[in-house]
């Protein structure tokens, strides 16, 4: 098999930039155009966004149950089953921070303990949106702070069903599917 997949390989796989135009620039991301130089010499075009960054946690309670919040997605036209999650205040903000931040203000959830599971990429064909995943644990509640455009069910679903309903294709978000398994798995290792 080795020999098959070695006619494949490339020595060089990154493109160069040679030039970028602004299409479009907003309040947390900006479209460009990029020209750039392929492997083989020859030029092509990349339309790209170019996101100030994000966070998601997965918050886990005593009793293995997962907040998840319910949320219409004007984009989908529905309302989507998420974990908690939300974009950096600026792209030097400490994702640590954020996750805290937005876990408390669209929960009213504190956790003693934030464990970082690593980033998740959820368009890189054509976004550098980095998503910073964590797992919440120690929670505490209290009152939420939404902002004023927020309109959100809050919910806690055992884990075990949360898990089902992804790999049952009822929960589309690429992040809640990413790190809600990544978290099922971490919890069953220490168990």
């Amino acid at each position: 098999m080795e020999k098959y997949f070695e006619s494949f390989k490339s020595q060089k796989l990154q493109e160069e930039m040679l030039s970028s135009q602004d299409i479009f620039k907003g309040k947390i991301l900006d479209v460009k155009m990029d020209t750039v130089r392929l492997p083989n010499g020859k030029t092509a075009t990349r339309e790209l966004i170019r996101h100030i960054g994000a966070v998601c946690i997965v918050a886990v309670t005593e009793d293995d149950e997962v907040i998840v919040e319910h949320q219409y997605r004007y984009p989908f036209d529905e309302v989507v089953v998420e974990i908690p999650a939300g974009k950096l205040d600026s792209k030097n903000e400490d994702p640590a921070d954020a996750a805290e931040r937005e876990l408390m203000e669209e929960t009213g959830v504190t956790a003693g303990d934030m464990t970082y599971m690593g980033k998740f990429y959820p368009t890189c064909g054509y976004s550098d949106e980095v998503i910073h995943m964590y797992l919440a644990k120690n929670l505490s509640f209290g009152d939420r702070n939404l902002d004023d455009d927020e309109f959100l069910d809050v919910r806690a679903i055992p884990i075990e069903s949360l898990v089902e309903d992804i790999m049952a294709g009822k929960i589309p978000d690429g992040k809640t599917q990413a790190a809600v398994m990544r978290a099922y798995y971490m919890i069953k290792d220490r168990k």
